[in-house]
């Protein structure tokens, strides 16, 4: 690939799992790209030891009780040290920056993704759930700026990589695979029992907390066939998904004469990171090589919706519109959040979701500021139900 001059990138979730595989790629390839802005939530230790190694041009921790720590740490350097979520979208819109790399968890990442296109950057997006709440706004606006969405899930990046050269009126189905996580293959009456130390206990990869639970109870697959939707204009019967244990088939894309294509490799996140990074180009990596003789066998079976209820109410959510993708979303994060608490049981988290999307105003055309309002209503009366319990 050949670079004329270095990408400048700013990591919105730079202490993360997606955020420190990000700066392992730029690490390992620094004639190619440079971290200009690092971001996190509130592990100053991490994001202080990542500036220092890194020396973007502005750090900002969310957290602001954490702003003093982090630039008395910062203060012999030429760093910009910000503090605050408005900071976030403030920090996106540099105009040295070339793509924003969204890795921050949930709801969270839509205001500076939106700030971001509208200033005109490319968008690598590792944040799921701005496409869940706002897909229709998000696509809009990144049209009207002419910004790309590089996907950076590993399913969504490998439907991308599979549609390289093809035309979106050719595909007919889109499969998004997924391992089925700790808990594939259980009954209702196991699940009712199991602690969320278990449940962060995924098979194939390793992720954060909140993503580990969502996979774990399916929703994780759920808020990506929403997505997937959005990032290549698809219609719901236009998308399945089926479960690959071995998580070597990262998706597929079936085309209107019956050709399929997949991407296939490790489970390994630097890769679709480092896609995202270089396209439409690749670069030479050091990452583990899949050796077909390690799998003899690559096995699928469908997902159990009716066990797993969080991806049925995902389609659910898909077919209806509007705003209900937001309450799922918004419902979802405060039971992932309260489970990981103990305060919830693995299959209550469902029973709550499902309740917020019965009792929540659904709104059939929303504009931006209903769907801030629908997080903020939803999260209040799913926090209701769960000290009801």
């Amino acid at each position: 690939m050949e670079f004329n001059n270095k990408k400048n990138i700013a990591i919105l979730g730079s202490t993360g799992s997606v955020g420190t595989q990000a700066l392992d790629v730029i690490r390992a390839n620094p004639e190619l790209f440079r971290a200009i802005v690092l971001t996190a939530q509130s592990n100053a230790d991490l994001l202080i030891k990542q500036a220092l190694e890194f020396n973007p041009e502005v750090v900002v921790i969310a957290d602001e009780s954490k702003y003093s720590q982090l630039k008395e740490a910062l203060a012999g350097t030429s760093i910009e040290v910000k503090a605050g979520h408005k900071a976030l979208s403030e920090a996106v819109v540099l105009p040295e920056i070339h793509i924003v790399l969204t890795a921050l968890v949930g709801f969270c990442g839509l205001n500076p993704t939106i700030s971001a296109i509208k200033a005109k950057k490319h968008i690598a997006l590792a944040n799921k759930e701005t496409l869940v709440v706002a897909g229709e706004i998000v696509t809009r606006l990144a049209r009207e700026n002419q910004v790309d969405i590089l996907p950076v899930d590993s399913e969504h990046s490998a439907i991308f990589q599979c549609l390289v050269g093809e035309k979106q009126s050719d595909i007919e189905k889109i499969y998004l695979t997924a391992s089925g996580g700790p808990f594939r293959g259980k009954t209702e009456d196991f699940l009712k029992s199991v602690t969320h130390h278990q449940a962060l206990k995924h098979p194939n990869w390793s992720m954060g907390a909140k993503i580990t639970i969502d996979s774990a109870s399916l929703m994780n697959k759920g808020l990506e066939v929403i997505e997937a939707k959005w990032l290549f204009g698809l219609d719901v019967e236009e998308i399945d998904v089926i479960v690959h244990p071995q998580s070597i088939i990262h998706s597929i894309v079936q085309f209107r004469d019956g050709s399929m294509k997949a991407q296939m490799g490790v489970p390994d996140m630097k890769l679709p990171i480092q896609y995202a990074l270089t396209y439409p180009s690749r670069i030479d990596s050091d990452f583990k090589r899949f050796n077909f003789l390690d799998y003899p066998s690559l096995t699928f079976e469908p997902a159990d919706k009716k066990t797993f209820r969080n991806l049925a109410y995902a389609f659910e959510a898909l077919e209806k519109g509007g705003n209900m993708a937001c309450i799922v979303n918004a419902a979802n994060e405060v039971v992932v959040a309260e489970f990981l608490k103990e305060r919830v049981g693995f299959l209550q988290m469902s029973d709550i979701i499902e309740r917020c999307m019965q009792d929540i105003q659904f709104m059939e055309n929303p504009i931006l500021e209903d769907y801030f309002q629908t997080d903020i209503e939803t999260r209040a009366y799913a926090m209701e139900l769960v000290n009801t319990i």
